[in-house]
């Protein structure tokens, strides 16, 4: 195995990890909006790992920029539709409020 495939290996382990956590915490919180923090960062962490682990692997240009186009779509895309998402949940949720108090 060579440097490169080790580096590729401990970023794609990483990325994996990340996306465990996130399991684990979408499943875990109670909130709505704790849930969506959850996976938007493990959508946003993930993601990069996994695919810099990819690009370290890459023997071809065209691959390697696919690549570069899904991380731009998913980093485009995951915070709009997390703004959606929030945006959503407060204008339906009358308990939000009493939520968002300080205690």
């Amino acid at each position: 195995m060579s440097v490169r495939e080790i580096v590729a290996t401990v970023c794609i382990i990483i990325g994996l990890f990340v996306f465990l956590c996130s399991i684990l915490g979408v499943y875990r919180f109670k909130y709505v909006m704790n849930r969506m923090h959850a996976a938007a960062l493990g959508d946003t962490m993930g993601i990069f790992f996994v695919v810099l682990g990819l690009l370290i692997l890459g023997q071809d240009i065209f691959h390697m920029a696919k690549y570069v186009l899904i991380i731009l779509f998913f980093w485009l895309s995951g915070p709009i539709a997390t703004h959606m998402i929030a945006k959503v949940e407060l204008l339906t949720n009358k308990d939000c409020e009493e939520r968002m108090k300080d205690r």
